[in-house]
């Protein structure tokens, strides 16, 4: 009897999903030289390309999970493309595979929440309008908690969901998909909370100049 053969690592599948990421990351490049002014700073422009880049990620590839997983639909279940896709995700944690309702409620407030305030912090950013920092804080403390609340519960329980033993589910998936998701997150964080910081110690100063 011939032995099994080992799964293997990377798949077609993995290899359109990665492709289908690369594209949106692509698209909102070309929104950042597209809408931004000329004179923008290179700040700024990388924070338009995240922002845009996350916007589309939480409309197409979550939004399609949130659909194939509501409504008494699962990922595990479901045909097509998108559900394709889900199913590799789902090798590497479990949960997405069978609408756990944890992540689904999460992603509810993905979609549905997190992505317009994206499109609305990318106006804000259009228009120059210093305003975008308090969305910022908003929408990364959002972002912060979401990855949080999905892995914090698998930690404490052993990881029982979460297959770390093929390098693409685990570096690529679980590790690289998902710490960027908190590396970007904070640093927006800390950077909008110096903008916020700076305009309200010069009010203050001004208000003390005046009263002095």
């Amino acid at each position: 009897m011939s032995p099994t053969p080992a799964p293997s690592i990377f798949t077609t599948t993995s290899l359109y999903s990665l492709l289908g990421v690369a594209f949106v990351g692509t698209l909102a490049y070309v929104g950042s030289k597209t809408l931004l002014p000329k004179n923008a700073s290179a700040k700024d422009k990388f924070t338009f390309i995240w922002l845009a880049f996350d916007a589309m990620i939480h409309f197409s590839f979550e939004g399609s999970f949130l659909y194939l997983s509501t409504f008494g639909r699962q990922v595990n279940t479901s045909v097509g493309p998108f559900a394709e896709m889900w199913k590799e995700y789902a090798a590497a944690d479990f949960r997405w595979g069978t609408a756990d309702p944890t992540v689904v409620s999460l992603e509810i407030l993905t979609v549905l929440g997190a992505g317009p305030m994206c499109c609305y912090i990318l106006w804000q950013l259009v228009k120059d309008d210093p305003a975008r920092h308090y969305w910022i804080v908003v929408l990364s403390t959002a972002e912060l908690y979401g990855g949080w609340m999905t892995f914090c519960p698998e930690w404490l329980t052993g990881s029982p969901n979460l297959e770390t033993g093929n390098f693409l589910y685990l570096w690529v998936y679980l590790v690289f998909m998902n710490v960027i998701w908190v590396g970007i997150p904070f640093w927006l964080l800390f950077d909008s909370y110096q903008h916020i910081a700076k305009s309200l110690r010069a009010t203050q100063g001004t208000t003390k100049a005046k009263k002095a």
